[in-house]
């Protein structure tokens, strides 16, 4: 998997250049930034806001291509498997498509499609404090998990060492803001609140040492002073480069009045990736067949422990681009055999028969139930037990602690959702602690620590400073 990103990644850096994205460039050169853990610089970047500017390209080459229909307003329930069909077909367990809830109608629709691709991101939210957004639920992971996915490598979630600390940083989401990992790699520094460097006590790269060693330090002087946070000096990049290199982090600072060019920033630790999800080969296939993944939910085995940074990105442009190569190629075998309009005639009348064999969506005997504290309460809990039990450093007395109150939650909240009519916020809880669920029981598992999955009562030899 590795090797795959490797060698095919430079096509897709060149392809995303064609349809318009805007990478920044040193003397004429594309710039490359190091990151924690990295040995060279390697990292093509635009700015600090590269993720949204791969995007902004991406949905303008959406938007004029007529072959391309997007669905909004639409939250995806539940994909379709042998158990939604009215007569099952060959007892192989396979994707039809998906249940979802068209939000302006507040009705459930079945779509039914020939290949499903599950694109969903992360879980972030499953935690109190994450540098995701409010819709990363985990909806993608929870959804294979009902269908049947193989499922792994779940504990090992990221925490990004340095999200902004803000008082009272709550936002009704938990989402932080993150101080992008390039800051130290252009020469910022992890300091104490007094102003001390600690990152040496715990690793030779010092402040630009893999994530899970710097959030578990962070972490560990925390404790040991009983501060709420760390400080990042990014006045050692330069009073003029920072603006300039890091212009949305200036800005966001400087709108809560911290001025990194003469300041200190606020750090502290937040949880950012899931490495682990649903288990895909090199082609994004999943062991059910017709359902591909792509992303953030699924595990190729590109991050094994620990993932490192700005390898995402690369690794979901690659998968995505095997998936279209994959089904591209399955379509055109087809076609060779039997003629492409006849196949594209078959194939019309293929979903067709496949929607009237799925089962339309059925809530009869449920109720518009008004109770949503108990969902608002449901989330706040399923977040805190993660937080406090199953976060940057574990053991088995607190895991079994946060699987027995997961479990119990898990099945009171399948209860609720048997009996209510779907909502988006009760669709999300129902995915969260699914997630939170798979979360605990991976870690349970894995009696060792090995990179982000870090148990007390299992410390490596190499990491006597956390204990």
């Amino acid at each position: 998997a590795v090797e795959k990103i490797v060698t095919e990644g430079p096509e897709m850096i060149r392809e995303l250049i064609e349809i318009g994205v805007k990478f920044s460039k040193e003397h004429g050169k594309l710039e490359l930034g190091k990151e924690g853990g990295h040995s060279k610089n390697r990292i093509i970047h635009a700015k600090d806001l590269t993720g949204k500017e791969v995007e902004r390209a991406l949905l303008h080459q959406i938007k004029i291509n007529r072959n391309i229909s997007v669905y909004e307003y639409y939250f995806a329930i539940d994909l379709l498997t042998p158990r939604n069909l009215k007569k099952p077909y060959d007892g192989e367990r396979a994707c039809y498509g998906i249940y979802a809830l068209n939000v302006k109608s507040n009705k459930v629709e079945k779509i039914i499609a020939e290949k499903t691709i599950l694109a969903t991101g992360g879980a972030g939210q499953v935690y109190l404090h994450s540098t995701n957004p409010a819709i990363a639920t985990g909806d993608g992971i929870a959804m294979g998990y009902r269908a049947g996915c193989n499922i792994a490598n779940m504990e090992f979630i990221q925490f990004h060492p340095t999200s902004l600390y803000e008082a009272g940083r709550e936002n009704g989401s938990g989402q932080v803001f993150l101080i992008s990992e390039a800051v130290r790699g252009a020469g910022a520094v992890l300091k104490t609140k007094d102003g001390k460097e600690f990152m040496h006590k715990y690793d030779k790269r010092k402040s630009l040492a893999p994530r899970d060693i710097v959030a578990r330090a962070i972490d560990n002087e925390m404790k040991k002073s009983s501060d709420s946070h760390v400080m990042l000096d990014m006045r050692l990049i330069g009073k003029e480069k920072i603006p300039k290199q890091f212009p949305n982090i200036y800005k966001y600072c400087m709108s809560i009045g911290i001025d990194p060019t003469v300041q200190m920033v606020p750090v502290v630790p937040a949880a950012h990736y899931a490495c682990g999800g649903i288990v895909t080969d090199l082609w994004g296939q999943t062991n059910v067949k017709n359902l591909y993944a792509s992303g953030e939910v699924t595990m190729t085995g590109v991050h094994g422990a620990n993932r490192l940074a700005s390898n995402s990105l690369l690794e979901a442009m690659v998968f995505s681009d095997a998936i279209f190569e994959k089904i591209s190629e399955e379509r055109k075998a087809k076609a060779n055999d039997k003629g492409l309009s006849d196949f594209d005639s078959k194939r019309k009348k293929m979903l067709k028969t496949v929607h009237d064999n799925v089962l339309n969506w059925n809530d009869k005997g449920t109720i518009n139930n008004e109770e949503w504290i108990l969902i608002s309460h449901n989330k706040r809990e399923i977040k805190e037990i993660m937080s406090d039990y199953v976060g940057i450093v574990r053991n088995t007395i607190r895991l079994e602690r946060a699987y027995r109150r997961i479990e119990m939650m898990k099945k009171e909240i399948k209860d609720f959702y048997d009996k209510t009519k779907v909502t988006v916020e009760l669709l999300e809880l129902r995915n969260l602690v699914a997630v939170a669920y798979l979360i605990i029981a991976s870690a349970m598992q894995r009696h060792e620590s090995r990179g982000l999955h870090y148990m007390l009562d299992y410390p490596k030899r190499d990491d006597r400073n956390f204990v």
